[in-house]
Formats: C-alpha cells, structure tokens, sequence
C-alpha cells in the first residue's frame, strides 16, 4: 500500500479515488465493514481505495488534555487498512492553519482539484472546514456540482452495531477483553519499536524489551500475560503498561520480560498481544518488594498463558 504523507506530496498520479476520511483508531469490525464497501466501489469503478486520516488526531490538537487514548498508531492502521485491500493511505498533517481553512476550500482544493475522488464515503456526522459548518449536505451538493457521489458509512455498518473505538476503550478500561476481541476481530496488541532503556529490569534479574509509546496516551495501564511476536517468534511474557512508580518513571511505555528469550531485540519491531490482566501498577517500597512480585507475576503469567 502507498502512503502519501502530506498534502504537498500528493502527485497527479494520484488524481481520481474513491475515498473515506476518518479516524480509523483500531480499524474494528465497524471499519472493516466501510473499507470492504471502499474497496467493492473501488473496483466497480476501475481507480483506487484511499483513505484519508489525519494526524494529529484533531481532538489532539484542539484538546490534548481529552482527547481519548489511541487504540493503535499511524503504523498499525496502516498494516491493517493494507490487509483489508486499501491502495493508498493519505496522512494529513493537522494543524491549526489547515483546521481553519474554509469548507468550500477543502472540497475543490484538496478532493476535486488534488485527489479528483469519484466516489466518497463519510459518516452523515462529519464536519470539516472553518468553525466546522462543512458538512455531509454540503459534500452531497458539492458532487452534484463537481461529478463525484457521496455515501454514509452508516449504510455499510453491520445490523445492530454498536461497535465503536469510544466503547472498545472502555471495555479495556474495564479489563472486559473477550468484548475487546470481538469488536476487533482479533486480539487487542500493541506495536512499537524496541529502544534502549536504563536496563533496571536487567539488575533486577527481568530484562525487559521497552517500547515507548511517545505522545500516545495507552488505553491500557498495569501488569498484563501477554504474547510477543518477534522476528524469531512468538514468545509468552509478562508485560507492565504504564508509568513505573517505584523507579519514579514518568512517561508511559511499555515494558516486556519475554520467557525463555536472550537474544537482543533492540531496534525490532515486536507486537505484544494482550491476553490477561494480572494485577493493577503498584508502588513499592523496596526495589527487593519490586522484584520478589515480578517473579510472582512471572509464574502467573506463564500459568494463564499455558
């Protein structure tokens, strides 16, 4: 799948889509369900299927202090959204500047006279453009106008569904992980590249691969069994998601002692799939506190995953 980041790189090649925008956080069954239609109009129409995301994400921008944890990265969306058929991710760089821009400006500049879309398929709730009046009836008109056709992603949702990235979180808030699988289609895992850490858990006597999670706040928060899929292999681990109060850590990240593992994992891109919560994050008083309940989590861990 191509990735086309910025609206400075969109070439004239890519002139003539079908097209979604959306957030697109997890790409759950409900999103699956609007890129099958995505791809379908795609191929009966002979171009195509690109999604459009944005990042930041604009609640982000506006208020990063709400905005909702992310269920998955730029990253993940893009491995998912290319096993589901998707040609061509287009990542908008959202800033304040491109938010203020007129409605009107955004569907002749940016759809018609940039993608020049065929067919595009939103939610009936999606707005756009300065103080956000851009809106579905607007987007119906403009087609009329500029010859491209305008569907709700509402129509290609499942019977009943009530799946959503806002209930998926709540559900992992509330540790309710077969409802989590169901509404994925698949275990909730998180993906990331493997830095080097201040190798306290290696003194400890549990070396940890550590994945930060940079500015994504993670939905997750404690001390989790879990399976890593590393370039040699799948392995079962105990994970802790979260700060580390006991060694005063401040950032989230995420830190994994993989079972019957020695090999070196620094740089890798490793996926580290949920299966089972252990225990809440705890302080702990002694670092000797801190090891003798890693090596407890350890056992159960290993007892929950076999």
């Amino acid at each position: 799948m191509q990735l086309v980041r910025g609206i400075h790189n969109i070439q004239a090649e890519h002139h003539g889509c079908v097209l979604t925008i959306g957030n697109f956080d997890g790409v759950h069954l409900g999103h699956q369900q609007v890129i099958k239609a995505l791809v379908e109009k795609a191929r009966a129409l002979n171009c195509v299927a690109a999604v459009l995301v944005f990042e930041p994400q604009p609640q982000e921008l506006f208020s990063p202090k709400n905005a909702p944890a992310r269920l998955c990265r730029l990253r993940d969306k893009y491995t998912l959204l290319a096993k589901l058929g998707v040609e061509r991710l287009i990542c908008v760089n959202f800033t304040r500047a491109f938010a203020s821009q007129t409605a009107e400006h955004f569907i002749e500049q940016l759809l018609v006279n940039k993608l020049g879309i065929r067919h595009l398929i939103v939610g009936d709730d999606f707005h756009f453009g300065k103080n956000r009046v851009g809106n579905f009836d607007m987007l119906r008109q403009a087609g009329k106008q500029f010859g491209f056709d305008v569907s709700d992603t509402q129509s290609y949702k499942m019977a009943d569904c009530r799946i959503s990235s806002t209930a998926i979180r709540s559900a992992l808030e509330q540790n309710k992980l077969d409802d989590v699988r169901y509404m994925l289609g698949r275990e909730y895992a998180i993906i990331g590249r493997v830095f080097h850490g201040d190798k306290r858990g290696r003194q400890l006597g549990f070396p940890t691969a550590n994945v930060l999670l940079k500015r994504r706040v993670s939905p997750l928060n404690g001390v989790y069994a879990v399976n890593v899929n590393t370039e040699k292999g799948l392995f079962g681990g105990v994970a802790n998601i979260g700060a580390r109060p006991t060694v005063n850590g401040i950032r989230q990240q995420l830190e994994v002692h993989l079972f019957d593992f020695s090999d070196d994992l620094y740089g890798q891109c490793i996926e580290v799939i949920i299966k089972k919560k252990l225990r809440s994050v705890m302080k702990f008083d002694t670092l000797e506190a801190l090891t003798a309940q890693i090596s407890q989590d350890s056992e159960q861990a290993k007892k929950a995953l076999s």
